[in-house]
C-alpha cells in the first residue's frame, strides 16, 4: 500500500515540474491489491499535485467507499468506472496539459504518432464536453475508452496503461506529439516567413 501511495505523489509532482497539470487541475490513481481487495489511491480534491503529500492520498475501494480521511478528486467515479470496465488498466492520469487540451478546444484532432505502442487508428479518440465530475462523464468516457488514452473535448486528456508509470509517460508522449503537430501545422502555414530562413 506505501508503494502505491508514494507512486501517487511522484507521478503527481512529475506531471506538475512537467508543466502538464497547473493550479489544482489534473487528477492520478493507481489500482493495487490490499490482501483480497482491489483499492484505488488517487489524488485529493482542491490540492495542487506539486502539493500533494503521502497523507493526501485518499484511499478507495472499488464500490466508491471511501476508507481513509480526505476527499477524493471530483472524478473519482470516472476512475472507478474504467477500474472496474477494464481489467487491464492499474494507472489513470487525467491532465489539462496546454498543447493537448488546446487541441480539445479546437476543431482538429490529435494524431497518433509513432512513438508509444501501436497505431490502431490514426487520430486519438474524443468525446464531447460533459460535466467534469458527473456520472454522465463517468459511463461515456469508459464506453468510448477503445485504446489506452482519450481526449475530453474543451477539458483535458485522460491517459490509461497497465501502471501508472505507462500512464504516465503516455499522457507525457500526447502533450508531446500535440506539440509537434501543432508546430508543423504553423509551419506548413508559414511559407512566406520562413523564405530565407
Amino acid at each position: 500500500m506505501e508503494d502505491a501511495v508514494k507512486s501517487v505523489v511522484d507521478v503527481s509532482r512529475y506531471l506538475f515540474e512537467r508543466k502538464l497539470v497547473s493550479g489544482k487541475a489534473g487528477n492520478v490513481s493507481i489500482r493495487f491489491q490490499n490482501e483480497e481487495t482491489n483499492l484505488i489511491a488517487i489524488t485529493p480534491t482542491m490540492i495542487s499535485l506539486k502539493d500533494v503529500k503521502e497523507d493526501d492520498i485518499v484511499l478507495v475501494d472499488l464500490d466508491g467507499n471511501i476508507l481513509t480521511k480526505g476527499k477524493p478528486s471530483s472524478e473519482v467515479n470516472l476512475h472507478l468506472s474504467i477500474y472496474k470496465e477494464k481489467k487491464h488498466v492499474n494507472g489513470i492520469v487525467h491532465t489539462h496539459s496546454p498543447y493537448a487540451t488546446g487541441f480539445s478546444f479546437s476543431n482538429k484532432k490529435i494524431m497518433r504518432l509513432e512513438g508509444f505502442g501501436k497505431i490502431k487508428k490514426p487520430y486519438l479518440d474524443e468525446i464531447p464536453y460533459i460535466t467534469p465530475g458527473s456520472e454522465k462523464l463517468a459511463k461515456i468516457a469508459v464506453m468510448a475508452l477503445d485504446d489506452d488514452v482519450l481526449v475530453l473535448k474543451n477539458h483535458g486528456i485522460l491517459a490509461t496503461g497497465p501502471n501508472l508509470k505507462e500512464a504516465c509517460s503516455l499522457a507525457e508522449f500526447v502533450e508531446d506529439i500535440a506539440k509537434t503537430q501543432y508546430i508543423s501545422h504553423f509551419l506548413n502555414q508559414s511559407d512566406s516567413f520562413l523564405i530565407g530562413f
